[in-house]
């Protein structure tokens, strides 16, 4: 009997391969294992999901009896919506940047190098958060060598730049040697017909800052005219607020995440805490993310805002929207 593997669950599977962390594989699994659908010609497949879940389970159990492991700098515990990853040359801003769009106090200054470790901040969009990690700078003969280790597992890649440096084109090029390193592709730029399979497409953003040095932006243009296809390019002043509003949404956005609210019977949604899914992500989805046991006992919802009318009865595989009301039934 065929298994008829939904898109959803292929699309799982596929960032389950990409997945570089144990938690970030666990849930993978777990996810796939709820959107797999339940009938004879998936059995042997719901099974290998089952052992491959107990046994990362075991791991991280004994992992945490082992006790505290030693500090990896090119690791950075992922929060809220996503997770972006600043790169950029010395004084290039990235520091001013992540401490004007997050309530995280990096350290600002003049001379190059400022920054030596992995630095996370919060960034508030809407009801929802969104991580950006400040990193040392990228400069030639000085790379840290963790720096293409937390690219490789961020959700998306800034690229800063000072539009008024004099080397905005030499320091480009160390930023994509990073990538490289990474093994990360631009996402929206056609892959290379001899591009590797563990080569990651993810989104990449390349900043232009200090925009108040440059008020008719030419400097921003040349820049923008060193950009490769497939990577955005925006313009902003982190010392002065320029162009930052417009840069919440689009970091947002290019995670492909989309926000559900949960609601009990019975009661009014939470409308202040939404669970945070992947675009294209279902109902039963939704329900793993609230309980792994209820994302396999679940039969259906009853969605507000997209249904074609408010409380509209939709099965276990309905495919969310952004901003749904979800009330779980199993």
């Amino acid at each position: 009997m065929p298994a008829n593997l939904t898109p959803q669950y292929k699309e799982a599977e596929q960032r389950f391969r990409r997945a570089t962390s144990h938690d970030e594989k666990l849930e993978t699994l777990r996810e796939m294992l709820a959107l797999l659908p339940k009938h004879k010609g998936t059995e042997k497949i719901q099974a290998d999901l089952r052992h491959r879940v107990a046994k990362l389970e075991e791991e991280g159990e004994h992992a945490r009896r082992a006790g505290p492991q030693r500090f990896d700098p090119g690791h950075v515990r992922r929060e809220g919506a996503g997770q972006w990853v600043l790169i950029g040359p010395p004084n290039s801003g990235k520091s001013a940047l992540v401490r004007a769009l997050t309530h995280a106090h990096p350290e600002v200054a003049a001379y190059p190098f400022t920054t030596r470790v992995p630095l996370p901040g919060m960034m508030p969009f809407e009801d929802v958060q969104v991580q950006l990690v400040d990193t040392p700078a990228v400069a030639p003969h000085h790379t840290e060598p963790y720096l293409a280790n937390l690219v490789h597992s961020a959700d998306g890649i800034l690229l800063v730049l000072d539009v008024t440096s004099d080397d905005v084109e030499e320091s480009l090029h160390e930023l994509l040697s990073v990538m490289e390193r990474a093994r990360v592709w631009p996402e929206g730029r056609p892959l290379p017909p001899d591009a590797p399979p563990f080569l990651l497409v993810k989104p990449v953003i390349a900043i232009g800052n200090k925009r108040d040095l440059d008020p008719d932006e030419t400097f921003a243009a040349l820049a923008r005219g060193s950009i490769p296809p497939g990577i955005t390019f925006h313009s902003v002043s982190a010392e002065h607020g320029a162009g930052l509003e417009d840069l919440r949404p689009t970091l947002f956005e290019r995670l492909a995440c989309i926000r559900i609210y949960a609601k009990e019977p019975g009661k009014k949604p939470d409308l202040e805490k939404p669970f945070v899914l992947k675009r294209g992500a279902t109902v039963r989805a939704l329900a793993l993310a609230v309980h792994k046991e209820l994302g396999e006992r679940v039969k259906y919802a009853r969605i507000w805002g997209t249904a074609r009318f408010d409380g509209q009865q939709v099965d276990r595989d309905h495919v969310l929207s952004d901003r749904d009301v979800a009330e779980l039934h199993s």
